[in-house]
């Protein structure tokens, strides 16, 4: 099988993989209203979910071995596209029109971008003083959209996908520099990078958690959006990478990169009907034991008619 076809084979596993999870992790955010991310680390439900980032994560390594960096980054939008139908399916609920819409204009726009990008397997890494610098720069712009205040769901997804997106850069370099017979595995380079990706990737899961307090589509598109840019500026800028066919080439993946931002935002703003509505996303909104009773409609006093033969006073 081709290297690029295989990269992108072990994408579309990965990226079903990390849907899976961000639904998960939206449903329990949902249940755990304010700061209560902390609190999901006792619960098996959220290590459920860590088990599910972790596969993607796993996939989504193998890739890029076997693939460049903006051949496989893109293919993490499709996280976006499986969890629609996911979320959808949890909720109990069917996919809008505008649902469908957005997804089918994201496939066009990423296989649009997918045929510029499919270029060779990746052979440059990062070197270390580049690593630093990358992890530097990175630890700064999340620190200032983590701050407090006004959208904090939506600046922290942003965050995760650039978390993300830079830890997918500099586990090439790792996978690249590990597999390499001539180098050493236990070299400062691999074991330096690999720690700074777990890092990253520990730090990127917890933003999504906290950014999923505020729903499911806007921050996934946030994260999906962002990810593969920080990553693709890392492949062009300092690993090498080129896009195919020239001039051609660029407005290709230009025009692709409009038609699936659009996709990206019909996806962000659809409003399905609320989880509440359905008798099934009910019981999954609720913890176990802690299912409160409706309020009657017998408790609600209702107006006294008067008997027959007596006036009502003014």
């Amino acid at each position: 099988m081709n290297a690029t076809l295989l990269a992108v084979v072990l994408s579309l596993f990965s990226a079903v993989a990390y849907a899976a999870a961000a639904v998960a992790q939206e449903r329990l955010a949902s249940r755990t209203p304010g700061n209560g991310v902390l609190r999901l680390l006792g619960s098996p439900a959220w290590w459920s979910t860590v088990g599910l980032n972790a596969t993607g994560a796993l996939l989504h390594v193998v890739a890029l071995k076997y693939g460049p960096l903006t051949v496989v980054q893109p293919l993490g939008a499709l996280t976006l596209v499986a969890a629609v139908p996911l979320g959808a399916r949890v909720a109990g609920r069917r996919v809008s029109t505008v649902e469908w819409r957005g997804t089918a204009l994201t496939l066009l726009g990423l296989a649009a971008i997918l045929v510029t990008a499919s270029g060779h397997a990746p052979d440059d890494v990062l070197s270390v003083s580049e690593a630093v610098a990358v992890a530097g720069v990175t630890s700064v712009l999340i620190a200032v959209l983590g701050r407090p205040g006004r959208r904090r769901g939506l600046r922290h997804a942003t965050a995760s996908g650039v978390a993300s997106g830079v830890a997918s850069a500099l586990t090439q370099t790792v996978t690249v520099a590990a597999t390499d017979r001539s180098g050493s595995l236990l070299s400062v380079q691999v074991i330096g990078v690999a720690l700074v990706v777990a890092a990253f990737a520990a730090g990127g899961l917890l933003l999504s958690q906290s950014a999923y307090q505020d729903g499911l589509d806007a921050p996934l598109a946030l994260v999906t959006l962002s990810n593969p840019v920080a990553a693709a500026l890392i492949g062009l800028a300092l690993l090498g990478e080129r896009l195919q066919g020239g001039a051609a080439g660029v407005l290709l993946a230009v025009a692709g990169a409009g038609v699936a931002a659009r996709g990206v935002v019909l996806l962000t703003r659809a409003t399905p009907a609320t989880d509440d509505d359905h008798p099934v996303a009910a019981v999954l909104a609720l913890e176990p034991g802690t299912a409160t009773p409706e309020p009657a409609l017998a408790a609600t006093p209702m107006p006294r008619q008067p008997e027959p033969g007596h006036l009502t006073p003014l």
